[in-house]
């Protein structure tokens, strides 16, 4: 099988862990006899840079050549300066308008190994597995007007939260249709105690529960849901929420991960490449200087396999040599609670040995069958 990916390091640590994630689909293909054809596209700072705008055309239509798309990172305080408009995040909120990557599915996965990692107590953290589905395409972040102006003597700013029914629908409906496959449990995230958007979300959502009569729905308020994630994890199965709810709370919920750093993401679409990416940011204060840590750009990277390619198999062995590599004490700066740790570039080398390893892929697949 042959599939290409269009390849957006973007800024910062981006550009290193998208490596590193290439590296193991390369291994992967070695593996079980496939074929990844990688082309390359500028966005974030680094297309500011080089192109004067955050997203060029000629990316976009990179991607849309592509069966999916892998991206780094992007954002820096270099571009803090410029204006709004041009800033490194309207490419990424571009590229998802342009792919119309409408929903944002985030698992996260409790590890054993990383336990002391996590700045919760084990019995709280242990077991916990759960996925956010994350709205992408509309809310505050799109909605129009957004803008800053003088009211007279006051200065005073705008911005729109705005939300189609469709676009509601067609979230929770994949919310739904991911319960079916795990626990069936759905919790819709809003805030309709004082939100008119968050009223007609409820109600979307009780309407589309009625086609999955299996299925439990719960409803709560983000603050609570906030309050829950630590205090009670276990709780959840599938969450899902709007745009800006999402984007907060699963940076809350990789500390149940033990890091950022551990996050992997998909956005998926209903036509077209779907895009992968570590939740985490550009890490400037750490690009260049080989620490960042690889292991979410890598279980993008197995996302992609699972969700575009349909490669389950190749899909469990990446994410099962991730667990072997962390199992046997490699951890990266972020993982690590002393002095000693593994390089970027010597964590990719770990797990793309133990995919490559035969011995190792038929002890794992044993061990997790």
């Amino acid at each position: 099988m042959t599939k290409k990916v269009a390849v957006l390091p973007g800024d910062g640590v981006g550009k290193e862990v998208t490596k590193g994630a290439i590296d193991v689909l390369n291994a992967i293909g070695q593996r079980f006899n496939h074929q990844f054809e990688f082309s390359y596209g500028l966005i974030g700072g680094a297309a500011i840079d080089t192109e004067g705008v955050p997203l060029p055309e000629s990316t976009v239509a990179v991607c849309k050549e592509a069966d999916a798309v892998l991206l780094g990172a992007v954002g820096g305080p270099k571009w803090d300066a410029v204006p709004t408009q041009l800033r490194p995040e309207r490419g990424l909120l571009a590229i998802r308008k342009e792919l119309d990557l409408y929903a944002n599915l985030r698992p996260v996965t409790y590890y054993d190994s990383l336990a002391d990692s996590s700045p919760l107590k084990k019995e709280y953290i242990q077991d916990v597995d759960f996925i956010i589905v994350r709205e992408l395409t509309g809310g505050l972040y799109f909605g129009k007007p957004s803008e800053r102006r003088t009211n007279g003597s006051e200065e005073v700013v705008v911005d729109t939260l705005y939300y189609k029914r469709e676009e509601i629908e067609r979230i929770i409906r994949q919310a739904f249709e991911t319960a079916k496959v795990r626990r069936q449990k759905v919790t819709s995230v809003d805030k309709a105690n004082v939100l008119e958007s968050s009223r007609l979300w409820r109600e979307i959502a009780e309407e589309v529960s009625k086609d999955y009569p299996e299925i439990e729905l719960e409803h709560m308020l983000v603050d609570s849901a906030a309050m829950q994630l630590i205090r009670n994890p276990k709780h959840f199965d599938v969450v899902v929420t709007e745009n800006m709810f999402g984007d907060i709370l699963s940076d809350e919920a990789s500390m149940l991960a033990g890091s950022l750093g551990m996050l992997p993401s998909a956005s998926l679409t209903l036509n077209g490449p779907s895009l992968y990416e570590p939740v985490h940011g550009s890490a400037p204060d750490i690009a260049g200087q080989n620490k960042a840590n690889p292991i979410a750009a890598i279980l993008s990277a197995a996302m992609m396999l699972r969700h575009s390619f349909g490669l389950e198999e190749e899909a469990k062995a990446v994410e099962q040599a991730v667990e072997h590599v962390l199992n046997a004490g490699h951890r990266t700066a972020d993982l690590a609670n002393g002095s000693h740790y593994l390089s970027t570039e010597k964590m990719v080398e770990a797990i793309v040995d133990t995919i490559a390893d035969d011995s190792a892929i038929v002890n794992i697949m044993t061990a997790y069958s």
